[in-house]
């Protein structure tokens, strides 16, 4: 099988959930800065928006370096169904397009096709952030810990409702406890 058969999978959410847009009146609100510095490193996946491809997923986190040329490594780690099976890595890229608010990224794990992550939440000593798409498919809460405080989680959730999101569609993402 050829490596765009492999990958095309990969591709799809971001084509149908990336792409699509909110109309003008409910657009997203972005945070007013990310710095970049700061938001590097891991980030543990507490729960997401699922689709196919991370259906089953656990343990997964997501791994944010700098690149010489300015883009970020955006690489996925996680482990199929088990907590004890073995770590797989998905290697991405990101880069920022709204340079004044670093809150607007592409993101792709298969060039060509890219998907436009939008920063909405984000802890002010970096401790968790929200992330999702414009036309509200998807959407990730991460956190530096494998674990989140129930109080800090449910206030997110009720944050991303005013955004337009529906929190009965996230799901938690089983991580180790420490």
């Amino acid at each position: 099988m050829n490596s765009l058969q492999r990958f095309l999978p990969l591709v799809l959410p971001f084509l149908f959930f990336g792409c699509a847009s909110a109309p003008k009146a409910t657009l997203l609100r972005t945070v007013d800065y990310v710095d970049m510095d700061r938001y590097l490193g891991r980030w543990y996946v507490i729960a997401n928006i699922p689709y196919f491809l991370e259906k089953g997923k656990v343990a997964s986190y997501d791994t944010y370096a700098r690149r010489p040329d300015g883009t970020l490594v955006n690489n996925f780690t996680f482990r199929k169904g088990s907590l004890e099976a073995p770590e797989n890595t998905w290697h991405g890229s990101a880069r920022v397009v709204n340079t004044e608010t670093n809150a607007e990224w592409k993101v792709s794990f298969l060039w060509p096709f890219t998907s436009t992550y939008l920063v909405l939440e984000l802890d002010p000593d970096y401790r968790w952030v929200v992330v999702g798409t414009p036309g509200r498919g998807l959407l990730w809460i991460l956190s530096r810990e494998r674990q989140l405080p129930v109080t800090t989680y449910a206030a997110i959730l009720e944050r991303i409702r005013v955004q337009g999101y529906d929190p009965a569609r996230l799901a938690k993402v089983p991580q180790p406890i420490d």
